[in-house]
């Protein structure tokens, strides 16, 4: 007996392309993950919006059961400062329409994204009149390291003259 390889049918026309949300939305236990899901980043909305901006962004729902809502943050110190704000939380998203009794707070060290690279420098450079002040700084001070390091930003600042 010869096997023929698997072709996927092809679409009727009209019909919607197989999506990623398509597919978990006919699946029962991947709909109810997605149901999860969708609930989960709709409190991480509301919690953003009660919280300082800065706890707001590293705060993460961990886990919402039966009237009970965990939430991560990346250190103890976050942590502090969540459990203090708990009760106004709570209260906050009550009044928003979750029934919730209780918060509580994890510390998940991997939470926290890696820094942001600094921001370029952005040096300007110094005009004649600010040069012309270092220079007479530079005539008045005693020397020394300070005479030394003026010296240099003005042979680093004073315009080379081309030949």
């Amino acid at each position: 007996m010869r096997k023929t390889p698997y072709r996927r049918p092809r679409s009727a026309p009209g019909r919607q392309q197989a999506t990623a949300l398509g597919w978990l939305g006919h699946d029962n236990h991947a709909a109810s993950m997605l149901a999860t899901a969708r609930l989960h980043m709709q409190i991480q909305a509301a919690v953003a919006k009660i919280l300082p901006p800065a706890l707001g962004e590293v705060c993460r729902v961990a886990r919402l059961e039966t009237n009970k809502l965990q939430l991560a943050v990346p250190s103890a110190a976050h942590a502090a400062k969540l459990r203090q704000m708990a009760p106004r939380v709570a209260q906050a998203l009550t009044a928003a329409g979750w029934q919730l009794d209780e918060i509580s707070v994890k510390v998940q060290a991997g939470l926290m994204p890696p820094p942001a690279p600094p921001p370029p420098r952005e040096a300007a450079p110094l005009d004649d009149q600010a040069l012309e002040a270092f220079d007479t700084l530079r005539k008045n001070l005693r020397p020394g390291k300070l005479a030394d390091a003026v010296a240099r930003l003005l042979r680093h600042h004073k315009p080379t003259s081309e030949s």
